[in-house]
């Protein structure tokens, strides 16, 4: 029989959906991601209530949905495969949940008194690799809701009732014991920031509100989490571009009669990849105990592209691999998706070095926030001509305005300055990457 596949609470009022992952004709179990779906607030899968066939896809990429909208039709064999879907009254769900938070909060107020987020819980290793083969959950909507609003992953969680069905008393006891479980990990400090007072603007002039796009909401989320959590050092330096510039003006019309635009900025991504292979500490990520530093055998490059939605860092992954021809023809198609609102996720994800480049706009200098599980980032100024004393005289070169940001955990200093001059000799003689 045919089975109507809605979508559930999603914990907002509207999701795009960004990407479908199943197909017509696909046999899927119960529990298998159909749609991944984007909110203001992040990105999250939507599963399937039973197993089946897909019959039928309603949804489009790009689609605008809320709780209720038809997804998708499957052939089902068994309807006794079905997670209860019984609808709970707006108020029983209310009082509910308020109740619950009265619980939670009464088990923390009795906890020893030290800071604790529930960013900073961790699992013990048990439950994350009971996860790696995951199974069919059985529980309802209302437990699914509950574990929603106290970020428990329920593949965590052991059942008490019937055939290890988990029921709300299963949720509250496992975050009683995370809570309690000591953990083989430094306490969390808080941050001690005060409150920000409210202002009414208003009191000195006519003022408009107007909506940050999902796109700037997220990106300030993770760049205030980046300022927080990382010690920020930015190194400034100028590389001279002069004969480099000279050379892709050379080179320029050749490239465009195979539809391709060389920019200065494809030959810094090829340059960063090369001075990246020889300091790897640029290319690695902090491990989240802080006491290991991930070393990544590959160079995946993000390029911030400027979009009228705001800043999208598309990947250009195993740059170090790749010619300034091939990375230039896939910048240009990455920024074009970009302004379009075309990137896939897997295009924005996976990067292990940024580079943030403001040439085309202006200024001599600026300080690029690391992008967070990256340690370090290159922001780019535009060049100007500068006279530079060449031993006899001064002559007008070509300057770049380089800076250099990083995590201070990771890259001291001296790093720093050895890594930004490694890449102004590469820029001074870009055959040093072409040999």
């Amino acid at each position: 029989m045919l089975h109507s596949v809605n979508t559930p609470d999603l914990g907002t009022d509207e999701a795009e959906v960004i990407e479908l992952l199943v197909k017509v004709g696909q046999t899927i179990d119960v529990d298998t991601p159909l749609v991944l779906v984007e909110s203001a607030k992040a990105s999250m899968e939507v599963p399937s209530p039973v197993a089946g066939v897909v019959k039928e896809i309603l949804v489009t990429l790009g689609a605008k949905i809320s709780e209720g909208v038809l997804l998708l039709q499957l052939e089902t064999q068994d309807t006794a495969q079905e997670v209860e879907v019984k609808q709970e009254k707006p108020t029983e769900v209310t009082a509910q949940v308020q109740s619950e938070a009265v619980q939670i909060a009464q088990t923390i107020a009795a906890l020893p008194q030290q800071a604790i987020e529930p960013s900073q819980v961790v699992v013990p290793n048990e439950a994350k690799q009971s996860t790696e083969n995951r199974g069919v959950l059985h529980c309802g909507p209302a437990v699914r809701r509950l574990a929603r609003e106290l970020g428990v992953d329920l593949y965590q969680v052991q059942g008490s009732a019937v055939k290890g069905r988990i029921v709300k008393e299963d949720v509250h006891g496992f975050v009683k014991k995370v809570l309690t479980t000591p953990v083989n990990s430094k306490p969390v400090v808080s941050s001690g920031l005060p409150v920000l007072p409210s202002i009414d603007f208003s009191k000195w002039g006519e003022v408009e509100f107007k909506d940050l796009s999902k796109i700037q909401k997220l990106s300030a989320q993770n760049l205030h989490r980046a300022w927080l959590h990382i010690p920020h050092v930015t190194q400034f330096d100028e590389a001279d571009i002069t004969e480099l510039e000279a050379f892709r003006v050379a080179q320029k019309d050749t490239f465009k009669a195979q539809g391709i635009s060389l920019t200065i900025l494809s030959f810094l991504v090829k340059a960063c990849a090369y001075v990246l292979t020889k300091y790897p500490k640029f290319n690695a990520s902090l491990s989240e105990n802080g006491e290991q530093l991930v070393l990544k055998k590959y160079i995946h490059i993000g390029v911030a592209v400027d979009t009228p939605n705001g800043l999208v860092v598309p990947v250009i992954k195993h740059a170090d691999t790749k010619s300034i021809a091939t990375i230039a023809k896939e910048l240009a198609e990455l920024s074009a998706k970009a302004r379009d609102k075309k990137l896939s996720p897997a295009e924005m994800q996976g990067a292990s070095f940024s580079i943030s480049s403001l040439g085309g706009i202006g200024g001599t200098a600026f300080t690029p926030i690391v992008n967070w599980p990256e340690v370090a980032i290159l922001g780019v100024s535009r060049a100007s001509q500068k006279p530079v004393w060449n031993g006899k005289s001064f002559e007008p070169r070509l300057m770049l305005p380089l800076s250099l940001s990083y995590d201070h955990r990771v890259i001291d200093g001296a790093d720093g300055a050895r890594f930004v001059g490694a890449l102004n000799q590469v820029l001074v003689d870009i055959r040093r990457v072409l040999l």
